[in-house]
C-alpha cells in the first residue's frame, strides 16, 4: 500500500501510522505522508467500490463546502490493483462526543439543514433567482451509497415521490428479490398509499443531508469540535437525518434539543420519523439479513442495543398502514 500511495499522492515518503480500522463494509488504516500529512485510507474489494467511494468523496466535499459541519478533508479515490477501490481522506483522531460537544453537534446539523434554504433566501432577496448555488430539487449530482447499496439520486421536484420511489421502494424490491419476502411486499403494498398523508400540512424544502448519521458516524476531534464522516449524502427532507440518529443510541437529549431550537418539530414529526427509520431498517435487512443484531451503544452508559432488522420493518409497516 505504501508504494501505491506514493504513486497516487505523488509523495516521496509514506509510512504506516495510526493502526487499522473500519467497519462491517470496508477496512482502513492510517499513513503518514510528506505532502498530505496524516491520511486515512479506506479500501473495499467489491465491484461497486469505486462508485461507493466516489459518492463518499463528493458527499464529503459538499458537506465541507457549506462550512456548517466538520468532516475529514476528502482527498482522492483510486482503483486497487487486485480489484475494488480505495478512498483517501484526512486522518482525524476522533473520540466520543462529550455532553457539551453533543449540543454543538445538534446545532451544526441544524445549520447544515438550513444552509440550502438560506441560499434560496439570499438569491431571492438579491434578485438572483437563478443562483447556481441553491439546489431546488431532491437528489444529488452523483450516486451515493448507504452502506454498499447504491442510492438512486435522480433529481426529483417532489419529496414524497422521491422518497417513496427512490428510497423505500428500491429497498423493498431489493429485499423481495434477495429474500423472496412476499409478506414484506404485501405489507408495503398496504402501507404505500398512505405515505402522502404523512406530509399533509407541511412544505418540504431540499436540505443537504449526511444521510447515514447514526452514532458510529459522528464524534469529536482532539480540539473538541463535532465531526461527521462516512456520509450517504443527498438533498432531502431535514427530518430524514434524525431517523437513524434515534435508532441505535449515541445521541442524547442535548443533541435533539439544540437541533430543534433552530428547526422546531412540525405536525406529524413522530409518524414521519417511523417512515425514515423504515428506510434504514430495510437497508440493514438488505445488507445483513433478517437476524437479531447486537449493537454497542455509542457514547452512553448502556452496553448494547438489540434489534431485528426484518422484524422492525414489519412492525413499522403494519403500524403505519393502520
Amino acid at each position: 500500500m505504501e508504494r501505491l500511495l506514493m504513486k497516487e499522492l505523488a509523495s516521496t515518503s509514506v509510512s504506516p501510522a495510526g493502526g487499522s480500522g473500519g467497519g462491517c463494509i470496508s477496512q482502513g488504516a492510517g499513513y503518514l505522508t510528506d505532502n498530505y500529512g496524516h491520511v486515512f485510507v479506506k479500501q473495499n474489494k467489491k465491484s461497486g467500490a469505486a462508485t461507493m467511494f466516489m459518492g463518499e468523496l463528493e458527499g464529503l466535499k459538499a458537506l465541507e463546502g457549506t462550512g456548517c459541519i466538520r468532516v475529514p478533508k476528502p482527498i482522492k479515490v483510486f482503483p486497487m490493483p487486485d480489484g475494488g477501490a480505495a478512498i483517501i481522506v484526512e486522518h482525524v483522531h476522533i473520540k466520543p462526543l462529550s455532553p457539551t460537544c453533543e449540543a454543538e453537534a445538534g446545532t451544526n446539523l441544524a445549520r447544515l439543514h438550513l444552509h440550502n434554504r438560506e441560499l434560496k433566501e439570499k438569491a431571492e432577496s438579491s434578485g438572483d433567482g437563478n443562483s447556481l448555488r441553491y439546489v431546488a430539487e431532491f437528489g444529488f449530482s452523483t450516486t451515493t451509497c448507504c452502506g454498499y447499496i447504491p442510492q438512486d439520486n435522480t433529481w426529483t421536484d417532489d419529496w414524497v415521490t422521491f422518497f417513496t420511489q427512490r428510497r423505500l421502494e428500491l429497498q423493498v424490491n431489493l429485499a423481495v428479490k434477495k429474500y423472496h419476502d412476499q409478506e414484506l411486499l404485501h405489507q408495503w403494498t398496504a402501507m404505500k398509499p398512505k405515505i402522502p398523508s404523512f406530509f399533509k400540512g407541511i412544505v418540504v424544502q431540499p436540505s443537504l443531508l449526511h444521510g447515514d448519521l447514526w452514532g458510529g458516524n459522528i464524534g469529536q476531534t482532539a480540539k473538541g469540535e463535532p465531526i461527521v464522516f462516512d456520509p450517504a449524502v443527498f438533498y432531502g427532507h431535514d427530518e430524514y437525518d434524525l431517523g437513524i440518529s434515534s435508532m441505535f443510541g449515541g445521541f442524547g437529549k442535548s443533541f435533539f434539543d439544540a437541533y430543534h431550537k433552530l428547526i422546531p418539530r412540525t405536525e406529524g414529526f413522530d409518524v414521519r420519523q417511523e417512515l425514515y427509520k423504515l428506510f434504514h431498517y430495510l437497508n440493514h435487512y438488505n445488507h445483513f439479513g433478517s437476524r437479531y443484531a447486537i449493537f454497542k451503544v455509542y457514547h452512553t452508559p448502556l452496553a448494547h442495543f438489540i434489534c431485528s432488522y426484518r422484524g422492525s420493518c414489519m412492525k413499522i409497516l403494519k403500524n403505519l398502514a393502520r
